[in-house]
């Protein structure tokens, strides 16, 4: 049954560990609009390293907040932006439209996501950033749609640039949506659950969920989960398509820990710790970031 409840779980989220006076503008950061829709502005909240130019060529990571498609903030992971930016990355946490502000379906969230992306590549001189390392992050339904930045062809803002990729060069998931649709040693969900999820999705939930469209040459990705998230079956499924077809993914896990156990401010900062240093050492790999991990518990 722990499976079945991955999709309930998945209806009820919320953002969770959010600054209470300001919902979306972290106050360390510097806004810049990347997209206006339907009278709505979105902005990326940038966090540049101290020695930042904009004649630089740095990698970049933006990150996308949870909260079921309906609600959250980008201020979730402004301490995860700041620790990135302490090491040199351009660290972005990105606003989208939400069901609870703008009356919108999860497809609009990815369409977001996908605009995001591809501004930041199409600004990377502006921003001093690097357009071929570009990093896609976020958590639960913000991991969901940085999940289809990366797998998911369809969806890009037809009043867009079609030139300049929306996809990143690697990912960084935190407890992902990862998969919205059955999946082979999956139980059969309720026809009341199905459409439940068919209107909150806005499209058939399987057109957007990330495990249903692995393909060879996905971008290196790394998930975390903790044991006891009823969406870990979904990150297995995720992890298990991508070693099939080819691709590098890294699935972590921690034992006991529930949804949401990464935030900052949970589980005394261990897990925020640690999944930063596993980010940090991931994307070290990659050649993004040099030397060892500075993260120390706050």
């Amino acid at each position: 049954m722990k499976r079945l409840t991955g999709l309930c779980t998945l209806l009820m989220l919320t953002a969770v560990a959010l600054g209470a006076d300001d919902p979306l503008r972290p106050p360390e950061a510097q806004a810049m609009p990347y997209k206006t829709i339907d009278g709505t502005t979105l902005n990326l909240y940038l966090y540049k390293p101290a020695d930042w130019q904009a004649s630089d060529h740095r990698p970049v990571i933006v990150f996308f907040f949870g909260g079921g498609w309906k609600a959250g903030s980008p201020r979730q992971f402004e301490h995860q932006c700041e620790y990135f930016a302490s090491r040199g990355m351009v660290a972005i946490t990105a606003d989208y439209r939400v069901a609870s502000r703008q009356n919108v379906k999860a497809v609009d969230c990815v369409t977001d996501a996908k605009s995001a992306i591809r501004f930041v590549r199409a600004h990377a001189a502006q921003l001093g950033v690097d357009p071929n390392r570009i990093v896609a992050s976020g958590g639960s339904a913000g991991g969901h749609i940085a999940a289809c930045t990366g797998v998911i062809d369809k969806f890009d803002d037809t009043g867009e640039e079609a030139t300049v990729s929306s996809k990143p060069n690697a990912m960084v998931l935190f407890n992902p949506a990862a998969a919205l649709a059955p999946f082979e040693g999956s139980p059969k969900a309720s026809e009341e659950l199905i459409a439940s999820l068919r209107d909150r999705c806005g499209v058939e939930p399987v057109e957007i969920s990330p495990a249903h469209h692995i393909h060879p040459g996905v971008v290196p990705t790394i998930i975390f989960f903790g044991t006891d998230d009823s969406l870990l079956s979904g990150g297995e499924y995720f992890t298990k398509q991508m070693i099939a077809a080819g691709n590098r993914c890294e699935l972590r896990t921690w034992p006991g820990m529930k949804h949401g156990f990464f935030n900052f401010g949970r589980n005394d900062n261990k897990p925020y710790v640690e999944t930063l240093d596993a980010a940090d050492r991931f994307l070290a790999s990659l050649g993004y970031l040099a030397g060892e991990p500075t993260i120390k518990a706050p």
